[in-house]
């Protein structure tokens, strides 16, 4: 059979999810040129063509991945709602419950990051983003008064780094906490960084696959 011709954009963009599945499904240790290149049935020497180098080819999938993950994230929180449920919307589908970022992908490139500052420059300029992104929208819910919020910057890098580390241990250990217990745990961050009633503070949360009683819901379905 022939192999397609594709034009440069849409075989760069197919050589890049080739790529961010290799990576979720093997590390990027193990990420090797000849294996993405048969994944598509495509010579090595095509790869190097668009990606001088697999460091280059390792940032440029983390870099596409993370971005599909932020248009996505941009569509939650552009949503035409009062802030609350927007980011009670957003906080769930960040969570490592829902479908925002491939999280074994993000935890390869932060361990990667460590040795590779290309990486490490790409990784942290899309990190800063989905912060922003968070910020923007704490910052428009406490002009509306829908909350007290002093701080949405910083409010926006606790809550993240809540979650990220929720996800990496979520990820290293599949199955150690329930999902509704990780979805009761994103809600009650969100509402005592917001000062809302229900943010409790016993780590119990509300019950099971209940939202926050200070949270209205947005109406979109839990990821």
């Amino acid at each position: 059979m022939a192999r397609v011709r594709l034009d440069p954009a849409r075989r760069r963009e197919a050589l890049l999810r080739a790529a961010v599945a290799r990576i979720e499904a093997q590390g990027v240790a193990a990420l090797r040129i000849a294996d993405v290149a048969a994944d598509l049935g495509v010579s090595a020497a095509l790869v190097l063509y668009h990606f001088a180098s697999k460091e280059q080819l390792v940032a440029a999938a983390f870099a596409h991945a993370a971005e599909e993950d932020l248009v996505r994230l941009r569509r939650v929180l552009d949503r035409p709602a009062p802030a609350l449920p927007r980011l009670r919307a957003a906080v769930r589908w960040y969570a490592p419950t829902g479908r925002a970022k491939g999280w074994r992908l993000w935890i390869e490139g932060w361990a990667v990051s460590l040795r590779e500052p290309a990486l490490r420059e790409v990784a942290g300029a899309l990190d800063r983003e989905w912060k922003a992104a968070l910020a923007r929208v704490i910052a428009e819910g406490a002009a509306a008064g829908e909350f007290t919020c002093p701080d949405p910057a910083g409010t926006s890098w606790r809550l993240t780094a809540f979650l990220d580390g929720l996800a990496v241990q979520t990820t290293a250990y599949p199955g150690a906490l329930p999902r509704a217990t990780l979805l009761s745990w994103a809600d009650e961050a969100l509402a005592r960084e917001l000062g809302l009633p229900g943010a409790g503070g016993s780590g119990g949360g509300a019950a099971p696959g209940t939202p926050d009683p200070g949270i209205p819901d947005l109406g979109i379905p839990d990821p």
